[in-house]
């Protein structure tokens, strides 16, 4: 973006985009079996760790729409958003940017998997307890932590939050706003019952 600020003040343009915006996605199925990649390309390429699909969210799309767009497009799995698990920032993106990542949950609508040969070297469903244990986990916190929720997603012990499309007055389609659904539903249903 080129900008020429014309007054004598400082400048108080920003400079331009200040974050890219990514997913991770799990999918996992009924067998309790996550869907797992390895990289042709990228920082795990050759190095034999099992990652869950990745990629970044494009201009004008929502991150649930990436992440059903991600896994499709390195796994060939059709799959349904349900929520997001948790979101990382970090300050070493390509360019000089920030990042966002969004960890999400995904549903398989299908089992199947056609791998992206561009990008993905392998495509599997692997047991969870497989996954937790690699040594690529182990390793980083974040992977780790990746880990813990994975586990306790497979024991109903943990919610995310689920989208919910909000408008914002009068403009556009409206917004989603991400958050724990489920207890705010819970404690509006257990407000509006009648006192005894």
């Amino acid at each position: 973006m080129l900008t020429c600020w014309i007054s004598d003040s400082p400048c108080t343009l920003p400079a331009n985009a200040s974050h890219q915006v990514g997913i991770g996605a799990m999918v996992i199925n009924d067998e309790n079996k996550i869907l797992v990649v390895q990289e042709a390309t990228g920082p795990t390429k050759g190095s034999g760790n099992w990652k869950i699909p990745t990629g970044v969210v494009s201009q004008g799309e929502d991150v649930n729409e990436a992440a059903e767009r991600e896994v499709k497009e390195e796994t060939g799995v059709d799959a349904e958003f349900v929520e997001v698990l948790g979101v990382r920032q970090t300050h070493t993106a390509p360019f000089g940017k920030s990042d966002i990542f969004f960890l999400c949950l995904l549903r398989p609508k299908s089992a199947d998997v056609v791998k992206q040969d561009t990008e993905i070297a392998a495509v599997q469903w692997m047991p969870v307890e497989e996954y937790r244990s690699q040594e690529f986990n182990a390793r980083s916190e974040l992977m780790k932590r990746f880990a813990d929720i994975i586990t306790a997603l497979s024991k109903q012990q943990y919610t995310g939050f689920m989208p919910e499309r909000l408008l914002m007055g009068s403009r556009g389609p409206g917004a989603f706003f991400y958050h724990n659904t489920r207890d705010i539903n819970r404690l509006s249903a257990k407000e509006s019952l009648p006192e005894e």
